[in-house]
Order: structure tokens, then sequence, then C-alpha cells
């Protein structure tokens, strides 16, 4: 004899037993049981930031953030480089940093000497800039190297005179009491959007004369943008303190 239940009964039916089985799967779960501190909510702003928790380095207007800063030429938004580097009057550590640039249109000089300057986190360990575009230079000093190091993964430059975005994820070096290097420095770098340096080690301090190497120096030292006879632009530049990606766990109850 065929008994037959009204679909109602046969949807609360099924509801039941998908709730049965997840009650199962969910008895058997895997729990961390780490008390992780909640992810504090950040408003990522507009595109291209900065983010709510962002700390604005220059913001088109001036360089007040910047130690001579009033040395360089800020004009409709951007800043260009004069006389000698500047760097950040703060000191960081691990960060995220972004800064948009933008080489000259009008293509002057090769290799080195187009569009050439430089990021520096911690005012040591150089990320290049440079009119990459069409050409050729050592492949360890093209744009999104780091510089005399590393190559970058590709070269996504855009044509000279349009603007161009680092995104940039910095851990610092670790050093003991006695100065010796316990963890070498890493950088992740996106240009245009694109990874170009993927969790890659710094091996020391940028030189452009002799090969890299560590010495022991401070937690946190300022962000510095190099000044190397061109006028390169720069606009929108933003960092965000980062806690130290080797910091351990909260410890389980």
């Amino acid at each position: 004899m065929r008994v037959l239940i009204p679909r109602h009964a046969a949807a609360l039916l099924g509801a039941v037993l998908v709730l049965s089985l997840t009650s199962v799967l969910s008895a058997g779960e895997y729990i961390s049981g780490i008390p992780w501190p909640e992810p504090k909510v950040v408003d990522p702003g507009p595109a291209g930031g900065p983010p709510s928790d962002a700390i604005v380095l220059f913001d088109g207007h001036d360089l007040s953030q910047w130690v001579d800063g009033q040395d360089w030429k800020v004009e409709d938004g951007y800043a260009i480089p004069a006389k000698h580097d500047i760097h950040t009057k703060r000191a960081f550590g691990d960060c995220q940093l972004h800064v948009e640039w933008a080489t000259p249109e009008k293509v002057v000089g090769h290799s080195q000497e187009r569009g050439n300057s430089g990021v520096f986190m911690m005012s040591i360990y150089e990320i290049q800039i440079l009119d990459s575009y069409d050409n050729k230079t050592y492949f360890d000093g093209q744009a999104a190297s780091i510089y005399k190091q590393r190559p970058p993964l590709v070269n996504v430059c855009r044509k000279p005179g349009e603007w161009q975005t680092y995104d940039i994820v910095f851990e610092a070096p670790r050093f003991d009491k006695s100065g010796k290097l316990k963890r070498p420095a890493f950088v992740t770098i996106l240009q245009n959007g694109v990874l170009v340096q993927n969790h890659t080690q710094i091996l020391g301090a940028s030189a452009w004369d002799k090969p890299p190497q560590y010495t022991a120096h401070a937690a946190k030292m300022p962000v510095q943008l190099q000044f190397h006879g061109n006028p390169v632009r720069f606009r929108n530049i933003w960092i965000r303190e980062l806690p130290k990606s080797d910091a351990p766990p909260p410890k389980k109850k």
C-alpha cells in the first residue's frame, strides 16, 4: 500500500533531516580553542584608499609629514623631488605602504637615467622606481626590483607619464639584543594591482657599490623617498602600521 505524504510535510521532514545531519557534523567540528581577539572594523575607503586606519603621508597639499619636505615642489596635487631625499617624521616597522608615482612623459636618457627614484623602507631597503617601459637596464635595477637584489616577477610598467601604483607589505628584520640578525626582512609588492614580489627575502641594506648586508638598527625607522635628479611625480601616499608578523597567538585558557 502506497502512503502519500503531503508536499509541505515532505519539505518539513527534509528540513529536519538536514538539521539532524548538520548537528552530527557540528558535533565533530574542530575548534582551535585559541582566544583570538575580534578583528577591528576598518573602512576601506575609496578605491586606492586611504583606509580609515591609515596614516596619510601625502594628500596632494603639502609634505608636512616629511623632514625637509618643503624643499620638494608640490603642484596640481603631486610632489616632484628636488635637492635631496626626504623621509617621514614618524618611524615604522611592519607596515603596508601605498605610493603612486609617474615618470616624465617626455623620455630623456636611458637605463638608470630615465625616471629614476626609489622608496626606501626603514630608510635602508630600496624598492626601485624607474621608467621600465621599453627601457633596457639590469634586471635587478628595473622598476619594482629590490634594488641590486631581486628583479620583479614581471614588468608591468605603464607608459611614461602614466600613473603607477605600488602597494608594499613590508616585514621588518629582527635582531637580538647583541645585534645579531634573527630574521631577515621580507617584502610583498603589487605594482598596478599585479603581484611583482611575493614575500621576497631582503638580503640586507641597499647600496649601488657593494653587496647587501645587515647591520642592526631600531625596530622602527622612517620611510624615505629618493631624489635621483629625475622629475618623477608622487601622489596619494599612505601607510598602515601592522602587528608583528611573528607575534605568537593568544594562549589557550
